[in-house]
C-alpha cells in the first residue's frame, strides 16, 4: 500500500484539506499553455482517494494542455484574508475507465442541481463535457 499523498486526517491541517475536497464546489485547475504561460480555470471535481476527477468539454485547451504537459496544480480558494489555503501540484491525464458524468453517484450527488440549472438536464452536462480527467495528487502545501 502506497502511502497517500494527502497529509495525515488526524491533524488539523490534513482534517482541513480532506474536508474542503470534500466540501468545495469549484477547485481551480491551472495547465500550463503551449507559451508556457500558466492557465488556471475554476472547475467542478469530485475527490476520490488521491485524486479528484473532473469531466471537460472536448475541445477545451486544458486537455492539449495536459497532454503537452501533464504536471498542474490546483488550488482553493482562502477565507479572504489570507489563510485556508490549500495548493495541490500533481499529474493530470484523460481517462476513459470512469462513469460518464451523469452516471458517476458522487458527481451527481454534489453537483445535480448546477447541472439542471446550467444545462438543463444532467445527461445534457453529459453531451457537453464527455471527456474525463484524472488528477493524481503529488504535494500538498497550505496556509
Amino acid at each position: 500500500m502506497t502511502q497517500s499523498a494527502l497529509p495525515d486526517p488526524g491533524t488539523p491541517f490534513g482534517e482541513r484539506v480532506q474536508r474542503r475536497l470534500a466540501d468545495e464546489q469549484i477547485i481551480w485547475l491551472t495547465t500550463v499553455g503551449k507559451d508556457g504561460t500558466p492557465q488556471p480555470n475554476p472547475i467542478w471535481f469530485v475527490h476520490e482517494d488521491d485524486h479528484v476527477l473532473v469531466y471537460n468539454g472536448g475541445g477545451v485547451k486544458r486537455i492539449a494542455h495536459i497532454a503537452a504537459n501533464p504536471r498542474v496544480a490546483l488550488n482553493l480558494d482562502g477565507d479572504g484574508k489570507g489563510s485556508d489555503i490549500v495548493v495541490i501540484t500533481g499529474t493530470a491525464r484523460v481517462v476513459d475507465d470512469v462513469p460518464v458524468p451523469h452516471e458517476n453517484p458522487a458527481f451527481v450527488a454534489k453537483y445535480r442541481a448546477g447541472m439542471e440549472r446550467m444545462y438543463g438536464t444532467i445527461e445534457h452536462f453529459t453531451e457537453t463535457h464527455p471527456v474525463a480527467i484524472r488528477i493524481d495528487f503529488g504535494k500538498v502545501r497550505g496556509f
